[in-house]
């Protein structure tokens, strides 16, 4: 069964969810989601023999919310990661993110590869940092349209999704799954000028099989408080650019897991599917190719946990 408390890390208190015994394993969730997001990834290996724990990170669910924005870059993230590490009695931990949780799990690899002992990511390719700032460079190229330029605007996209929460999340979960008509056709996430994130996303009239009533509710739930903690880790996109200088042209040596689906928005950004062909020549502990799901979109861990599960144990289990 899964279990819940909270564990005081890094100077904050953040809600874990916790099964099994055995070598830890840490689960990262992304945006806009809570640990609920990996309910289907504790009981597989905690059967194979591993202790698996998953956040709400900060600024989400049950966790504490800094106020001020500068308390989301990815330094603190990385902190609250090797925090909970430790906090929980062990010294190193495999580290597995999806979506925002990936960059913090491939950066914890990079900043910290002495208290990693595997990584994996889903959705979100491991990080190359680039030439310019990722909030400028997406400015420029979609004259301000990019959803990432319209979040780093302090209140506006707070506002649009705390006004109907349920619904909000309802739409961004069906619009960026691979159910949604047009999925995986590369199109990118832009918001046309004078209207919200939400104008355009289809709210549909039943939710997929792997996205229940029920999960809608537990979501929204964590959500109660609002969207801005959450949101405040874009507003840090163009610093953590800074703060990673020392690390440029320097790659995660752990040994890594990448998974992502073919339907899925994100590895269709500027120049991500070249970054992804190029993985196993530019990373030198990938075990395996990436990992392709077919039909999978942007919920990898929710829409396929079969497959999940059994390319995350199956890494898991030979670095034991």
């Amino acid at each position: 069964m899964v279990e819940h408390r909270m564990v005081d890390v890094n100077g904050i208190r953040l809600h874990v969810a916790e099964e099994g015994e055995g070598p830890l394993v840490v689960l990262l969730h992304g945006f806009p989601e809570s640990w609920h997001s990996w309910r289907h990834q504790f009981g597989p290996p905690a059967e194979a023999g591993f202790r698996v724990v998953a956040p709400d990170q900060r600024g989400y669910g049950r966790s504490d919310r800094p106020a001020e924005v500068g308390a989301y870059s990815i330094l603190h993230l990385v902190g609250d990661v090797v925090g909970l590490i430790h906090a929980l009695g062990e010294e190193r931990a495999f580290v597995v993110g999806h979506d925002w949780g990936a960059p913090v799990a491939w950066h914890t690899a990079l900043l910290r590869p002495d208290v990693v002992r595997g990584v994996a990511g889903l959705s979100v390719p491991p990080p190359f940092r680039s030439s310019r700032p990722p909030l400028a460079v997406m400015d420029e190229r979609f004259h301000g349209r990019f959803y990432w330029n319209y979040f780093s605007q302090p209140g506006v996209a707070d506002a649009e999704l705390a006004q109907d929460t349920r619904t909000a999340l309802r739409k961004i979960f069906y619009t960026a799954s691979g159910d949604a008509p047009g999925a995986g056709s590369g199109a990118q996430p832009l918001i046309e000028p004078g209207q919200g994130w939400l104008a355009t996303m289809t709210d549909p009239e039943t939710l997929p099989e792997w996205f229940t009533e029920e999960d809608l509710d537990a979501l929204t739930e964590s959500f109660s408080d609002g969207f801005t903690g959450a949101l405040n880790w874009y507003r840090n996109l163009d610093r953590n650019w800074e703060l990673t200088a020392p690390w440029h042209d320097a790659v995660v040596s752990s040994p890594a897991l990448y998974v992502y689906g073919d339907r899925d928005l994100v590895p269709a950004f500027p120049g991500t599917p070249e970054l992804i062909a190029a993985l196993p020549d530019l990373m030198p502990d990938l075990r395996r190719k990436p990992v392709k799901l077919a039909g999978c979109g942007h919920w990898t861990q929710q829409e396929r946990p079969r497959e999940v599960n059994e390319a995350l144990t199956n890494f898991l289990t030979a670095l034991v």
